[in-house]
């Protein structure tokens, strides 16, 4: 502490302090006197004070302005009060005997600090009353009052703050000064109940009683407290200002007469601190428990719902499923990322806590750890990842169930149609009855309907074959598709049957065929095969395709081309066709034949072929218009693939580059932690002003997956990338924004200025080999070049020394030395920190030195929140001497600053 400089000027009789004791309103005495009541006051206060301390010499004074000037009783005055010794007085009766005895006492208070100005000896020799009261103030000042130390004041100030708290809870008590708020007397009974609430019995006392309230303090001091009667409590009352000098030097004896009561003061608010932090701390785990548990339940309920790959049976269905997970990427997943990387943060707040303030380490619940979520989390987005390509599969699978379902269906209704009374006909015996010619025409019709049967055998083995191929993909509705493939079979396999039987009877006739007209013959044969083929293209035309691609839409119209191409040919073999039926009647009107109903060899006339030719060239440009129109649905895919991947092809590097910023900012030593804080807060804003374009390309995958497309050769990065790089992004800058806060948290905790912590860091980072980077997350030395860089900085190191040291910063053997460790072993031995040793001295003193504690005594001197919080949590006192009820306040000490559930 230094000296106080004291200037005494009792020219003007009044003094001034660096510490400000008085004030011009407190001046001894404004005309060169004193108020009478205040000097009345003043020389009974001080003789009485005075006399406190002589009493332990064997003697007193009786008149303060006379008995002091010799000097001698001065000089054993100031002796008893310091504990020192003075020079040798003089033992002359002579003036000037007393005037240098008065000296040395004069000096003696010099050298301690107080500079007198304008006093002198003469004047107390003299009996000058006001200059011995001033000098006797001054000492009262200096040796009671100036080291009085309340919080962050002291002197004067601090004694009223003392007072003030002291005597806070009381009915009636309001101090605010040293004069009129002890008139009543109850603040200085506050005072002693305070402290002995034994010795007075305050809720009998009355405020409009105050010479009984201060009689009653003044008696109860000096018989229980050794505090002598110092006031007159008639003059207290009846004086409009009491002097302030008296009543401060009467309280201040309070104060010197409980110091053991205050040195446990200081041990309750010790403690009520420690405790304030382990609540604190307590609340933080809590919360992180709770959220870890939410978190882990949320995701132990997805989970089941993402491995459900139960299909549907219809497209819709199965994109309503899609469209729920699209739901779940965008509105549900979203806020689970952030709670995630919050609960990250949480944890490594915690923890710089608890390492700031001398505590274990958090260990979650089981299962609960931040590894433990990390790996659901992991598990989460691999089933993610599977169930989306299950969706997209069953998708396409359905679609092509879909189109072979149609196919079938068109292809069976076409062969139905066409088998449609050929039982029937095969059942006739018509042969029976017939002439010669007639069974000759029917032979040749029957070779004509063969010819017609065998060109229908590959539809039925295309209907088969696209039946199983359902079968294979599992088709819903696989049981109607097989019932009338078997039909079609069956009855395929009954007109076989029926063909040989009727051509075996045929052939039995022994009759001779006679020879039919070859031109008819020859209209028959051409006229079936092109026949078929007309219905071959006519089915084609109306076939359905399904496509993907531009390039495959193309081959479409490429196949549709080379059919258009054959048409002039298969125009001129209709046109032979219909010129062998003119020929016929040419033949017929030549001579003279009359034609007697239809070609008996075929049930095809030359109408059906016109008709069936005309209905050939409508279909053509109907396929023509249809093969336009999926032209231009892919070309609006194809501008969908571009418009995703253009945004996509800005928005991945985009990402990426933020991603690098973001570490370079974290690298950069050059700045300030607060300006590595603002560039973050300018990165995550710019970062949430990008989340626009994000939801841009959201839309634009949307559309391409209603449009049915699955690829996209003009990108590289999928809306599953830039999904996964986003949420990375997200997470890095709040865990680096977090990182910086708790390397602000540590340097302000620490002590370190910004010097200090860019010295660690660039000393760090020069020896860092392991990880080549600054970041709290996975900066790390070695122990080898941990070594180094502790020589480097002036360690003199041996291997016992380096062996203690790296039990400090690696206390799990991991093999590396973190950041946050490297920081915590710099600052550790000059750091002020708790320690449980600290608390169980301050238990100790709560307790008046024995080895446990009572609830009541916990009550009495702690808030009742902490007092209640170590109630709840101290084990029962083990021990022979101890009352019932009693509590170990050393293993709750212990506790708290070691594993435990507190």
């Amino acid at each position: 502490m230094t000296a106080i400089e004291t200037q005494v000027q009792y020219s003007s009789y009044t003094m001034t302090t660096t510490e400000e004791y008085m004030t011009q309103e407190d001046s001894w005495d404004r005309d060169l006197l004193l108020d009478p009541a205040w000097e009345k006051q003043q020389r009974k206060t001080f003789t009485a004070w005075c006399n406190s301390h002589l009493r332990k010499a064997g003697t007193q004074i009786e008149n303060i302005e006379e008995d002091f000037r010799n000097g001698l009783k001065l000089m054993l005055l100031l002796e008893v009060i310091s504990g020192e010794r003075l020079p040798k007085p003089d033992k002359g009766k002579m003036r000037f005997h007393k005037i240098a005895n008065v000296n040395k006492a004069l000096d003696f208070i010099s050298s301690k600090g107080v500079k007198l100005v304008s006093i002198g000896a003469e004047e107390i020799v003299d009996g000058n009353v006001k200059m011995t009261l001033g000098m006797i103030w001054t000492i009262i000042l200096r040796f009671a009052i100036q080291d009085i130390s309340v919080e962050e004041t002291s002197a004067k100030e601090g004694l009223l703050l003392w007072c003030q708290r002291k005597t806070a809870p009381y009915r009636n008590v309001n101090v605010q000064n040293f004069h009129i708020s002890w008139k009543d007397g109850l603040a200085l009974c506050a005072l002693i109940h305070r402290h002995r609430p034994d010795l007075i019995d305050y809720s009998k006392l009355r405020k409009d009683d105050p010479i009984g309230n201060l009689n009653t303090a003044f008696e109860v001091a000096e018989k229980y407290l050794d505090i002598p009667k110092m006031l007159d409590a008639d003059d207290i009352v009846n004086t409009p200002k009491p002097d302030e000098k008296a009543i401060m030097t009467y309280v201040s004896c309070f104060y010197h007469a409980f110091a053991g009561a205050e040195q446990a003061e200081t041990a309750a608010n010790r403690i009520c601190k420690v405790l304030a932090v382990n609540q604190e701390n307590e609340k933080l785990m809590e919360e992180y428990e709770k959220l870890a548990s939410e978190l882990l339940e949320w995701i132990r309920r997805t989970i089941p719902w993402l491995e459900n790959r139960v299909a549907e049976q219809t497209m819709h269905a199965m994109q309503q499923k899609l469209e729920d997970f699209r739901d779940y990427r965008r509105v549900h997943k979203p806020p689970k990322v952030q709670e995630k990387c919050q609960l990250e943060i949480n944890f490594n707040t915690l923890q710089t806590k608890l390492r700031l303030s001398n505590r274990p380490a958090f260990m979650p619940s089981e299962g609960k750890m931040v590894s433990d979520i990390a790996n659901a989390w992991k598990g989460l987005e691999q089933v993610e990842k599977g169930y989306e390509e299950w969706l997209l599969t069953e998708i396409r699978r359905l679609e092509r169930l879909d189109h072979l379902a149609e196919k079938f269906k068109q292809k069976s209704t076409l062969h139905e149609s066409w088998t449609t009374g050929k039982e029937e006909l095969l059942s006739q015996k018509d042969y029976e009855s017939a002439s010669l010619m007639e069974i000759r025409a029917l032979m040749r019709k029957h070779e004509a309907f063969e010819s017609d049967l065998a060109a229908h055998q590959d539809r039925v083995e295309q209907i088969a074959a696209i039946a199983q191929e359902l079968n294979e993909l599992d088709y819903y509705d696989a049981a109607t598709i097989n019932a009338r493939c078997q039909g079609i079979c069956d009855q395929w396999d009954n007109l076989g049957t029926l063909t040989q039987k009727r051509r075996e009877s045929l052939e039995r006739v022994e009759k001779l065929w006679e020879t039919i007209d070859q031109l008819y013959l020859e209209f028959a044969k051409r006229a079936a095969p092109f026949n078929n083929w007309m219905d071959g293209a006519m089915e084609d035309l109306q076939d359905m395709f399904i496509v993907h691609s531009i390039e495959e839409i193309q081959s479409l119209i490429t196949a549709h081309d080379q059919f258009k191409a054959t048409l002039p040919e298969a125009d001129k073999e209709r046109m032979a066709i219909m010129g062998i039926h003119n020929e016929i009647l040419k033949i017929a009107q030549t001579y003279g034949i009359k034609v007697v109903g239809e070609n008996p060899y075929t049930v095809l006339s030359p109408q059906d072929i016109s008709n069936k030719w005309e209905a050939v060239k409508q279909l053509v440009p109907m396929r023509d218009q249809t093969l336009q129109e999926e032209v231009a649905r892919q070309q609006s895919n194809e501008r969908l693939r571009r418009q995703f991947g253009a945004q996509a092809n800005i928005i991945g590097p985009w990402i990426q580059t933020k991603m690098e910023e973001i570490s370079h900012v974290s690298i950069d030593i050059a700045g300030s932690l607060e300006e590595q804080m603002s560039n973050l807060k300018t990165y995550e804003q710019n970062i949430i002003n990008y989340k626009s374009n994000i939801d841009k390309l959201e839309g634009d995958h949307q559309l391409s997956q209603e449009g049915l497309i699955f690829d996209n050769k003009h990108t590289n990065y999928t809306m599953e990338h830039v999904r996964v790089g986003w949420e990375q992004l997200l997470t890095t800058i709040a865990r680096t924004i977090n990182e910086v806060e708790n390397q602000i948290l540590t340097r302000d905790a620490k002590g370190i200025s910004q010097e200090q912590l860019n010295e660690f860091r660039a000393s760090f980072n020069h020896f860092d080999r392991v990880s080549n980077t600054w970041s709290l997350w996975n900066g790390m030395m070695d122990p080898d070049d941990f070594r180094a860089c502790l020589i480097s900085m002036g360690y003199d190191l041996g291997e016992v020394e380096f062996a203690r040291i790296m039990t400090l910063v690696d206390p799990n053997n991991t093999g590396v030395v973190t950041f946050q460790a490297f920081i915590d072993f710099m600052t550790r031995e000059t750091a002020e920190t708790d320690t449980a040793e600290q608390v169980m001295a301050s238990f100790k003193i709560l307790a008046s030195d024995k080895m446990y504690i009572t609830v009541e005594e916990l009550r009495r001197e702690l808030p009742p929140e902490q007092a209640e919080y170590c109630i709840s949590r101290m084990t029962k006192y083990i021990g022979g001497d101890a009352p019932p009820g009693a509590l170990d306040y050393i293993s709750f000490s212990s506790a708290l600053y070691g594993e435990s559930d507190l």
